[in-house]
């Protein structure tokens, strides 16, 4: 039971801080690519976790590099393809594409953990889709079918990262190590990516945002990779529709973001439907 509410405190912080994390990526977009965005998120995220690591007397050494490699890889995937969603479409609609995480993962938990599934549970994943319908047909009215996808599969990816994080829980990996090999494997193939491109210049106001989002993206990874360490799996995933709550508030409030019916029936089935998948 203590470590039930461990995880839900720890996902009450990561859910806050990956708002704010939205919120930073919306504003850079204005002046950054979604490549370069994870590159400063990620980069920034490396040497605050590095310290610490430094600090706690964590090693980088680990006997399971091939799990590490492998939700690195899949965790930088989602990230850019999230971070590309925030910035072509409004910040809740992005926020709600990714946050289907807990509807994948209820139909990837049999696959890679070998854990049964309720029955029930296939019922919250029809409405949660049902949900990603009412959400994506204003999208797609508007031509932008391309972003309305990547967003969804940034939801696909987020749910497989969380599945090799909770393996890398039960085989009692350190949560910094697990967040040091995503960030510096998020780090290298952004920058190698970037690189590879025009570099944007980064003026003097933005260099606040890029702080921001490189600490808020710190925070809420380790406050999420916490909660699905010590928590339950599922129902931890369920407290993360908290964010789209969060975002859709800034989303009206401070990019003055419209709402139709379409897009809040979508965001409240999809809201439904995670908070009914988690008690399965």
């Amino acid at each position: 039971m203590f470590l039930f509410h461990q995880g839900v405190l720890w996902m009450l912080i990561a859910t806050f801080f990956f708002s704010l994390m939205g919120t930073f990526v919306k504003l850079g977009g204005e002046n950054f690519t979604p490549t370069e965005l994870v590159f400063y998120r990620s980069s920034i995220s490396l040497v605050f976790i590095m310290l610490v690591m430094r600090w706690s007397n964590v090693s980088y050494s680990s006997n399971y590099m091939k799990l590490h490699l492998t939700r690195s890889v899949i965790g930088f995937i989602s990230l850019l393809f999230f971070f590309y969603a925030i910035n072509h479409l409004p910040l809740s609609t992005a926020i709600s594409l990714n946050y289907t995480s807990p509807l994948f993962l209820g139909l990837l938990m049999p696959l890679i953990l070998k854990r049964k599934v309720k029955k029930g549970l296939f019922l919250s994943v029809m409405i949660g889709f049902v949900g990603v319908f009412f959400i994506l047909k204003p999208t797609f009215e508007n031509h932008n079918y391309f972003p309305g996808l990547i967003g969804l599969i940034s939801g696909l990816g987020a749910a497989m990262a969380y599945l090799f994080v909770t393996q890398l829980g039960q085989l009692k990996e350190p949560v910094l190590r697990t967040i040091f090999y995503f960030t510096l494997i998020s780090t290298i193939c952004s920058g190698i990516m970037m690189l590879s491109g025009e570099v944007s210049p980064i003026q003097f106001k933005y260099m606040l945002v890029l702080l921001g989002l490189g600490v808020s993206a710190t925070i809420a990874q380790i406050a999420i990779t916490k909660a699905y360490l010590v928590g339950n799996t599922l129902g931890n995933a369920g407290l993360s529709y908290l964010t789209i709550i969060f975002t859709t508030l800034i989303g009206v409030v401070w990019f003055d973001e419209f709402i139709d019916w379409k897009t809040a029936l979508g965001i409240l089935l999809i809201i439904i439907s995670v908070v009914f998948a988690s008690k399965k």
